[in-house]
């Protein structure tokens, strides 16, 4: 993962504090999601990702290894990004709570408020371009009170981020049928990707260029 970043700043300084929030959600004790769980799954990739995604919590996998999206929904997951031309080192991955679910139901709203803190601090420190919400539960983070299965694959603007709600990966292991709609939908992040390009260099293009200096003569 290449820590230095365009915007200027001091090469590894996202990535430090990236590590910071690491190490608090490992030591986490807001709610009682740890006292089950093995290790924290904080969340991994890029600091200075344009696209970022948000699933809803570790499973088995990820419980044992502390890292996000490492069993099969993870793999598939993999093969949507390769799709769109990325590839896992190129973003960024956490979800809306640190450690798993015990079975792995659904998150509660006190456990999804509790970790609020970590996730908005990842955000601020990567400021994504994009970010793709996984499941209803990050989706509504965004979109409260929405149905994913009307909002699907359709990007908004939210603030100064593209925000692109799609089903969680998981869904197409669970019902066949939703895998070809995932792959479809997945490559809505290239679209938004390649018009942010786009209006980035239209916006280069309309910049005035420098008057030239006359030299001086001493």
């Amino acid at each position: 993962m290449d820590a230095s970043g365009p915007d200027g700043g001091q090469p590894n300084e996202r990535a430090a504090a990236l590590r910071e929030i690491a190490a608090a959600v490992n030591a986490c004790t807001d709610c009682d999601l740890y006292k089950g769980a093995t290790r924290a799954v904080p969340g991994e990739g890029n600091p200075y990702a344009e696209v970022m995604f948000i699933g809803e919590g570790p499973g088995f996998h990820e419980d044992r290894l502390g890292r996000p999206f490492v069993g099969p929904a993870g793999q598939f997951l993999d093969q949507l990004i390769r799709s769109i031309g990325l590839e896992r080192k190129d973003v960024f991955i956490a979800n809306v709570v640190k450690h798993r679910p015990p079975n792995n139901r659904d998150p509660l709203p006190s456990e999804i408020a509790a970790c609020k803190k970590w996730l908005d601090r990842q955000i601020d420190i990567i400021r994504p371009r994009v970010i793709v919400t996984l499941g209803r539960y990050s989706m509504n983070r965004y979109f409260p009170g929405q149905s994913i299965s009307r909002i699907h694959g359709q990007p908004r603007r939210v603030g100064d981020v593209w925000v692109v709600p799609m089903y969680h990966p998981a869904a197409a292991l669970h019902q066949a049928s939703l895998r070809r709609t995932i792959e479809t939908d997945f490559q809505q992040v290239r679209v938004v990707l390649d018009r942010l390009a786009k209006e980035q260099q239209a916006q280069q293009a309309a910049m005035p260029e420098p008057e030239p200096q006359q030299m001086r003569l001493l």
